[in-house]
């Protein structure tokens, strides 16, 4: 690279992250949680050494690689990495001809695996997590060599006696010697001789060499080799001479079994060190990868959003301190909204002790750092971070005796450190600057230093109970305010930040709630008394105000809560109101359904019965049955019409009806048998009781004439319908031959499966070759019982009919 491009590249980095900062924000907690849910070893490594990153692409690329593994895990997809190894060590001693372990080989061969399995992953999720799928393409394939170090071993990690022809065969020659030298140690304990010789019937092996327990004073009856002795020295541990050749030969066959084992082991291991550097980038690439996958869990368990990294100021919305998620429960952490307006470069946090103003400041440093590590932050969607250059703290200094450093002088190292090396891109947390001295003094050195601060271009987060700093924000633009609240009937802190707005220290509240006598807090009130400054009278009246406003908001949202409620209870009754008529009118479609059919069904058996029978009286009988039908419909619809029908009322003289089928309204004059005499207009008449129905309000008088129009079209609806007898016909004039017999074969057909009795026939006169075509085809058609030519009133000659079978 030439000078320009690596000075353009170091321009662009960012600055490293002091050790003190990290260590009073917290960050080594961070890296813990992140290394508990890390499932590798590598990956735990990485994840305990894990550091903001400097270079801003990086730390960009590794938030996309986390929410692409937080993506998976929403799809319940997970990266195998569970025998994925560290083996980083026993490959650099194979890199340099080093005979590994059988169980480091073994570790090499899941690393192999694991490695194959996180890479065909990768590669079926390549759509939902390209960042995942780039990664695994650097993973190597060296499944080959898995294999081969998978079929020199058993599950237990032994060499198998297949590793090798030579080693099958040294071991086979050892367990027959094994076997010979334990036959003849079990027919010598059979011998009384040897055994009167014997401390006890058994051998056993000292220094891999069989042997028996044999009594001191029998040394020179039994001929051997003494490998061992008991503690007292009355037994002897004895190899007998005619095993020691026996011996010999399993001691050499064992010994070249080993040899091999080891040529084996090292034969192996060349294959593994040859390979290394590719392992060993597999073991990174693994460790990158459970590393984002841990960075997925622990923002799950955060319920973390990532934010948008870069710009000149940071806005966290509904933002919680990490530290206090992980150790509580996610919902028992109250969230604020974090920003720094515009123009301001400072955040002046003010309000009661142990009311939240340190964890504010911190919890913006720990996000700080979280993005620039390319974690997720314990915030909303929408969060802005940017990635500062460093971040300088001076929160908890404590006095050190050694260094002769009180907590003041502490103090001040701090801010000094801070000064000298603030700039733009920096963030600068203080905790209760200048505190630890005089309040005026104290004053004066807070507010020189935020202006140097602010000067060169930090952004500063404070906090402070110095009402010169409270004023200073809500004076100068270059600070703005900000307030953790304190509820005063309680007397408790509420945790909620208030940006624009400065809080009261309330100490005298607090030190009562810690347990403060009474007594002892009083007094402290009355010398405050008047005395309280002009800032402190203002914000005390502004908390009190506040509350005000804020239990009047309440007493709204209530009311409002309320409401809802109300409205949402009469959106469910009208809900049930209308399931009820839709019910209400579904049943009665359905009943007027079944009615509707069982009268079709009744009208079609009165067809089946004129068809079967097409006399003229039983025709003109069924036409009145018909007409009988329909009139009873007719007055059973107009009866469930009348809306002022009495349905319980009975007929009498002088009761007030109407006629269902005329629709006419009269009244009774006089009551029959199954009929009544109804004066209706100018018009009485006797009319069936069942085409009446009685009413309940005054009968109108409408004029009953009316027009020859109107009595016209009465007359033509009251006609009786002519009755029909259809004779199914098929007209084939102008087919083909061939045509026409098709078509007068299907209408036979269909009039058959119909049980019609006869077909018409039309083929017309012509040349007469149609006609004789289809009669000749009538004659051997089955379906015909006989076939003639039409009489005059059916067609004549230009049609035949057909009586059917």
């Amino acid at each position: 690279m030439t000078p320009l491009t690596i000075a353009v590249i170091r321009a662009r980095m960012l600055g490293v992250v002091n050790e003190k900062a990290l260590r009073e924000l917290g960050w080594s907690r961070i890296c813990g949680e992140l290394e508990a849910r890390a499932r590798t070893p590598m990956g735990r490594e990485r994840s305990r050494s894990r550091m903001p990153y400097e270079d801003p692409e990086a730390a960009r690329r590794q938030l996309r690689l986390v929410e692409e593994a937080r993506l998976l895990r929403r799809h319940e997809r997970e990266l195998p990495l569970a025998d994925a190894a560290d083996v980083r060590p026993s490959l650099g001693r194979a890199a340099r001809e080093g005979t590994l372990e059988p169980a480091e080989l073994m570790q090499v061969a899941r690393l192999i695996r694991a490695g194959d399995s996180a890479r065909r992953f990768c590669f079926s999720q390549a759509d939902r997590a390209p960042l995942h799928f780039e990664r695994a393409q650097e993973l190597s394939e060296l499944l080959p060599l898995a294999q081969e170090l998978e079929r020199a071993f058993d599950p237990g990690g032994k060499l198998l006696d297949t590793a090798s022809a030579l080693l099958g065969e040294l071991r086979e020659r050892a367990r027959g010697l094994h076997r010979a030298v334990k036959q003849r140690l079990e027919e010598m304990l059979k011998d009384e001789k040897i055994v009167a010789m014997l401390r006890d019937t058994y051998y056993s092996v000292r220094g891999d060499r069989y042997v028996l327990p044999v009594r001191a004073e029998h040394r020179s009856h039994l001929p051997g080799i003494v490998h061992n002795a008991s503690n007292s020295g009355q037994t002897l541990f004895v190899e007998p001479q005619t095993l020691v050749e026996l011996g010999n030969q399993l001691t050499i066959a064992e010994a070249g079994a080993l040899e091999e084992e080891q040529r084996i082991l090292h034969e192996l291991s060349g294959a593994v060190g040859r390979r290394a550097p590719a392992l060993e980038h597999d073991v990174e690439v693994l460790a990158v990868l459970d590393e984002a996958a841990a960075g997925a869990r622990l923002a799950d368990d955060l319920d973390a959003a990532a934010p948008e990294l870069g710009g000149d100021r940071f806005e966290l919305r509904r933002a919680r301190h990490p530290l206090l998620v992980l150790q509580r429960k996610p919902g028992s952490v109250v969230a604020n909204d974090i920003a720094l307006p515009v123009p301001a470069q400072a955040l002046i946090v003010s309000g009661p002790n142990a009311g939240g103003k340190t964890v504010t400041i911190t919890a913006v440093g720990l996000c700080a750092l979280m993005a620039r590590a390319g974690l997720p932050i314990p915030a909303e969607a929408g969060s802005r971070m940017p990635l500062y250059r460093t971040v300088y703290t001076a929160i908890g200094d404590e006095g050190d005796l050694a260094r002769d450093l009180s907590t003041f002088t502490a103090h001040l190292s701090a801010l000094k450190s801070i000064l000298e090396a603030a700039g733009p891109g920096t963030l600068a947390l203080i905790d209760e600057i200048a505190a630890d001295t005089d309040p005026r003094e104290g004053a004066a050195i807070a507010v020189a230093v935020l202006e140097k601060l602010v000067a060169a271009g930090a952004e500063v987060l404070i906090t402070t109970h110095l009402e010169e700093l409270k004023a200073l924000a809500l004076a100068d633009r270059r600070f703005a305010p900000a307030s953790v609240g304190f509820d005063v009937e309680r007397l408790a802190p509420t945790y909620r930040l208030r940006l624009g707005e400065v809080g009261a220290s309330s100490a005298i509240e607090i030190a009562r709630r810690v347990g403060l006598p009474e007594d002892v807090c009083a007094r402290a009130r009355e010398i405050l008394g008047g005395s309280a400054s002009a800032v402190s009278q203002a914000v005390e009246r502004l908390e009190k105000e506040r509350a005000e406003a804020a239990g009047a908001r309440a007493e709204l949202a209530a009311a409002r809560e309320q409401l809802e409620r109300e409205r949402s209870a009469l959106q469910r009754e009208r809900e049930r109101l209308r399931e009820l008529e839709r019910q209400t009118r579904a049943g009665a479609r359905s009943e007027l359904i079944d009615d509707l059919q069982k009268k079709r069904a009744e009208v079609s058996a009165l067809i089946a019965q004129l068809q079967a029978a097409p006399a003229m009286a039983q025709a003109v009988e069924t036409q009145r049955a018909i007409e009988g039908a329909a009139a009873a419909e007719l007055r059973e619809q107009a009866r469930s019409g009348e809306p002022e029908a009495l349905v319980e009322a009975a007929l009498a003289p002088g009761a007030r009806v109407k006629h269902l089928r005329l629709g006419t309204e009269g009244v009774v004059l006089e009551v029959q048998e199954g009929s009544a005499t109804v004066q209706m207009g100018a018009l009485r008449s006797k009319v069936p009781v069942q085409d009446l129905v009685p009413i309940g309000r005054a009968v109108r008088q409408a004029g009953f004439r009316k027009s020859k129009a109107e009595r016209m079209e009465r007359a033509e609806q009251a006609r009786a319908a002519a009755v029909q007898v259809r004779i199914p016909m098929v007209d084939v004039r102008g087919m083909r031959v061939d045509e026409a017999l098709r078509a007068v074969e299907l209408e036979l057909d269909r009039a058959t499966r119909a049980g019609e009795e006869r077909v018409h026939v039309l083929h017309g006169h012509g040349s007469g070759a149609l006609k004789a075509a289809v009669r000749e085809h009538l004659q051997r058609s089955p379906y015909v019982g006989r076939a003639r030519p039409g009489e005059q009133h059916e067609g004549g000659d230009a049609t035949t009919v057909v009586e059917l079978a």
